[in-house]
């Protein structure tokens, strides 16, 4: 809500401005510009207000990609489709704060490393996607017990796909924030900034002493990690570990 009403904001300052200017001459407002303009306004506003910097480029593109897909001439019933089709894929975008982030094979390797001396370990993905993490595991590590927790529908159906017939793997339909952590040697997750509080204070009312959770990229707000693991991948990935 705070970001619409930010986006609410830049338009009507834009608006506001631009409708009397064109008005009182007589000319019709020129939507293009007035969108590159609403989203320089948005980013100025986004910049005020010290959004991180992802919502700064949402923010500046939001509009003038709204303006550009207006003008595709496309029947009203492919736009809810195509609606429908983002929503079965960033369902945790809404409801965890979380967009689909996709773990490569390195980092699963590089997982497999940091939970060597784990034998028999429970482990669990929490945004599991569309298994990039849990499959490598279960090549690596035969041993591990693997669960992974997605909610947007196409990525878990996906998911569960390639996991299918792998005897010590779970996938699991749910939120991460009801997963069950009190049986779980090692966690991961890779989310973003927004849920990590939040899942911090999860983590230590559930996990178990001697545990291990693990994420990716995003480190707990003012929480110093037990060690950092540099990936070495081309995203230069860093794993934040905290020990319990």
């Amino acid at each position: 809500m705070r970001q619409l009403a930010l986006q609410g904001a830049a338009t009507l300052l834009v608006v506001s401005l631009a409708w009397p200017w064109f008005g009182m001459r007589g000319e019709t407002l020129p939507w293009p510009e007035t969108a590159f303009a609403i989203g320089g306004a948005a980013l100025l506003l986004a910049t005020l207000t010290r959004q991180p910097w992802w919502w700064k480029l949402i923010h500046l593109a939001f509009v003038p990609l709204a303006w550009l897909g207006s003008q595709v001439p496309l029947a009203p019933g492919w736009f809810f489709l195509i609606f429908l089709l983002l929503l079965l894929i960033y369902r945790g975008t809404l409801t965890g704060q979380a967009p689909l982030f996709l773990s490569n094979e390195a980092t699963a390797l590089a997982l497999a490393e940091i939970t060597a001396d784990r034998p028999n370990m429970r482990f669990v993905d929490l945004g599991a996607g569309l298994g990039s993490v849990i499959l490598p595991l279960a090549r690596v590590r035969p041993d591990a017990r693997l669960t992974g927790v997605e909610n947007a529908p196409l990525v878990w159906a996906i998911g569960r796909l390639r996991t299918w017939g792998k005897p010590r793997c779970r996938w699991q339909w749910g939120d991460l924030r009801q997963a069950d952590l009190r049986q779980s040697d090692v966690v991961y997750a890779f989310l973003s900034p927004l849920p990590m509080p939040d899942l911090w204070k999860k983590v230590c009312a559930e996990m178990p002493a001697g545990s291990l959770f693990i994420s990716n990229s995003f480190a707990v707000p003012d929480v110093p990690a037990t060690t950092v693991v540099e990936v070495g991948d081309r995203r230069q990935t860093r794993l934040y570990c905290y020990q319990r």
